[in-house]
């Protein structure tokens, strides 16, 4: 027998070393289609957050305030910026948007745009600043903050004139400058209407498309001052608005979003675009604008006494993440703080049980521990090895090699257990890939069935109607190019 030499072996230890490394610098596949930026990568991981109601109008009893409310009666004597902001993350949200501003015109900031602000009110004297104490309750739990700040003004006298559009800049320019890094700048389509505009109460129309110039506002200000904040407005700059207000997306929600407006399909103002598509987004649309499903936690968007039996109960807030967040967009839930400037006993105890019931599911993945494998492996590199779909991490992932955009993996559990959710993830950092994906389990003998989905992208979460015991589950993806599969998971409720 021929010895081994040293050399021989050294060769051999190269030549195997050298392989595997050119296997585990395998380039990534190709990106595909419109793609998110950073700060929409961190405002999807963010997934729940809360939009806050609180201005004159909670103790008028009204939803939208016109704009002649007295500072006087603004006086929440228990103010509490750290109980409502706890009661959200008790919830589970790890967001919150204030809103600095609601179409009545009453800024809760002491602003040097208008003397209709919270220093004209009692509250702490006419020296507080409610935004203020909303942020810093924020960034001392954890918590993401943003401000929402009306375009539409019903008290404000220049309100319909081109000097408006001056002091409704200089209000961002104050929230963007003065309460630290923002997550989002929220936006609506409140375009005019009547108000009390510094007392002549009339009706005013402005044209949504050039009076708020939003091109230059969201460009000059936004951007260069926030420039980590998601936009979000109707159409969407970063974020479009679902099409409701009943906090869900179409079974099939595709992240990326071809508006459709009066400016024949680019970006337009909000207020201006056919909304009948958002909940659905566009195939292959030329931008990456996902979905926000925004419901309030009551019927209201502001505290009303008399709609506290309308707090939805935690299994309805399951029902809306499962067709929010499990449909690839984010939910933003209103909560309403009282009369005393707190969330109600009741809101905080929905919200309670409804995080418990999310971490009881979620902290335990049946899916650990199984054998996976699949029926091809990008050049049969580690790199994108199947290992990537349980390893927590979003934007790692298997992938294919170019030409095959048709493949299975296969999960075996080592023992049968009972499930009744299933949630699939893209890296999206490539773009939308996946057109469509299958799923069926061994029952010994043949696959059955078990659920199927369109549109995959940041998270899919399929919930089944009923739990099922299995062994064995095949996912069966199809997709226009290469696959990048990021996650898989399996979970059962309580």
């Amino acid at each position: 027998m021929r010895k081994i030499t040293p050399l021989i072996l050294v060769l051999c230890f190269w030549v195997l070393s050298h392989g595997i490394a050119q296997k585990s610098n395998l380039t990534e596949p190709k990106p595909y289609g419109a793609l998110p930026s950073q700060r929409q990568l961190l405002w999807q991981e963010t997934e729940m957050y809360a939009l806050i109601h609180f201005t004159p109008t909670t103790f008028e009893n009204k939803e939208w305030g016109y704009g002649d409310a007295d500072p006087s009666i603004f006086n929440p004597r228990n103010f509490d910026a750290e109980q409502i902001v706890m009661a959200a993350k008790n919830g589970g949200l790890k967001g919150l948007i204030f809103v600095a501003k609601h179409h009545d015109g009453f800024c809760l900031w002491p602003t040097k745009t208008t003397p209709y602000n919270i220093s004209k009110s009692p509250w702490r004297n006419g020296k507080g600043d409610m935004v203020k104490e909303m942020e810093q309750a924020c960034r001392k739990n954890g918590l993401k903050f943003g401000i929402y700040c009306s375009p539409w003004d019903r008290n404000n006298p220049e309100y319909g004139t081109a000097k408006y559009l001056e002091i409704y800049r200089a209000q961002l320019k104050e929230l963007y400058s003065n309460y630290g890094e923002l997550f989002m700048s929220w936006h609506d389509g409140a375009n005019g209407g009547d108000g009390y505009y510094g007392g002549k109460r009339e009706k005013r129309k402005i044209d949504n498309l050039t009076y708020y110039d939003w091109t230059n506002t969201w460009n000059l200000l936004t951007r260069k001052l926030q420039p980590k904040a998601s936009i979000f407005s109707d159409i969407g700059w970063d974020v479009r608005w679902v099409g409701n207000e009943e906090g869900h997306a179409g079974e099939t929600s595709w992240a990326t979003f071809t508006p459709v407006g009066l400016d024949g399909g680019k970006l337009a103002a909000p207020g201006s675009v056919e909304t009948e598509t958002s909940h659905l987004g566009t195939r292959n649309g030329k931008y990456w604008i996902p979905a926000e499903c925004d419901v309030s936690l009551r019927k209201g968007w502001f505290y009303h006494p008399e709609q506290d039996a309308t707090v939805k109960t935690p299994d309805q807030l399951l029902d809306l993440y499962y067709a929010s967040v499990g449909r690839g967009a984010c939910l933003d839930l209103g909560l309403s703080p009282n009369l005393d400037g707190q969330i109600h006993s009741l809101d905080c105890n929905s919200l309670m049980a409804f995080n418990s019931i999310i971490k009881t599911t979620f902290e335990n993945n049946l899916i650990h521990g199984a054998k996976i494998s699949a029926s091809n492996i990008r050049g049969a590199s580690i790199k994108f090895d199947t290992k990537n779909l349980i390893d927590n991490d979003r934007y790692s992932f298997w992938a294919t090699d170019d030409k095959i955009n048709e493949a299975e993996v296969l999960v075996d559990l080592g023992t049968q257990k009972s499930f009744n959710v299933l949630r699939i993830r893209e890296n999206i950092k490539l773009g939308q890939r996946i057109d469509s994906c299958k799923i069926a389990y061994f029952d010994g003998t043949v696959w059955i069935p078990l659920a199927e989905a369109t549109s995959i992208g940041a998270n899919k979460l399929i919930r089944l109607p009923k739990s099922v015991t299995a062994e064995k589950l095949r996912f069966s993806f199809i997709a226009p190019v290469s696959l990048c599969v990021s996650d898989l998971g399996i979970f059962q409720e309580p």
